[in-house]
């Protein structure tokens, strides 16, 4: 491998990390994983309370 893959995978992994969805831009596959973002959001919500 070379340096900047290495400094690639070294990079940390965020969670919770705010992403802008447009759904001007989306394409059905974006549109899926929203919707699937949004209903693991709703399984967490329900199982914390």
């Amino acid at each position: 491998m070379n340096a900047k893959n290495n400094a690639q995978n070294e990079l940390p992994i965020a969670k919770n990390e705010d992403v802008e969805f447009s759904s001007e831009l989306a394409d059905a596959e974006d549109m899926e994983a929203n919707r699937r973002a949004e209903a693991a959001d709703s399984r967490q919500e329900k199982d914390r309370g």
